[in-house]
């Protein structure tokens, strides 16, 4: 693994009940922390024909950057969200060429559908996991008044269900429209 970077997988694509807004949720690797990137339909539409392993007539953008790469015999490594910045997340694609490792500046958005496509890791450097990172039973605790989550006054463990619930309220009344960057000005998420 990089060195201070948390491993994820991609959880879920998400749609905003009012807006109808894309977010994709990243999961902490052996952990029960998330990360929410807003995402454009486009991008979550690039994102879930290849989690789900969709076939199209023709490449999609992606396919043709991935088929690319592999035809100039340069192979996608790992993905990266890098840093964050008001509320713009900042990503990096990770190639290896002649012996040779690049790192191509990317929205995170275009990295985690190349990531799907390629079957590579997607990393988040540790200082983004930390500052945006929602851990739900700690959220739990906090909103019923209780000490930690497992202890004895909480009832024991909440199962994953219980809370997810909470991170999907968290989702469900976030305001969405008025400060979320318009990706189509090439600002990611």
């Amino acid at each position: 693994m990089p060195g201070d970077m948390v491993e994820v997988t991609i959880d879920s694509i998400r749609v905003g009940l009012m807006s109808q807004q894309r977010v994709v949720i990243l999961r902490e690797v052996g952990a029960e922390r998330y990360l929410a990137i807003w995402i454009d339909p486009y991008m979550a539409e690039q994102i879930t024909f290849a989690l789900q392993e969709v076939e199209v007539a023709r490449p999609m953008s992606h396919d043709l950057i991935k088929n690319m790469l592999t035809s100039l015999d340069a192979r996608i490594v790992r993905v990266e969200v890098v840093d964050l910045k008001g509320e713009v997340y900042y990503g990096n694609v990770v190639v290896e060429h002649n012996g040779y490792t690049l790192d191509i500046d990317s929205r995170p958005s275009d990295a985690l559908a190349l990531a799907v496509r390629a079957n590579v890791p997607i990393f988040v450097a540790r200082p983004v996991m930390e500052e945006a990172g929602i851990v739900p039973e700690e959220d739990m605790g906090e909103r019923a008044g209780e000490d930690a989550p497992g202890s004895a006054e909480a009832g024991g463990e909440a199962d994953s269900d219980e809370r997810l619930s909470v991170f999907e309220d968290f989702l469900d009344n976030l305001e969405l429209g008025k400060d979320q960057p318009d990706d189509e000005d090439d600002e990611d998420e």
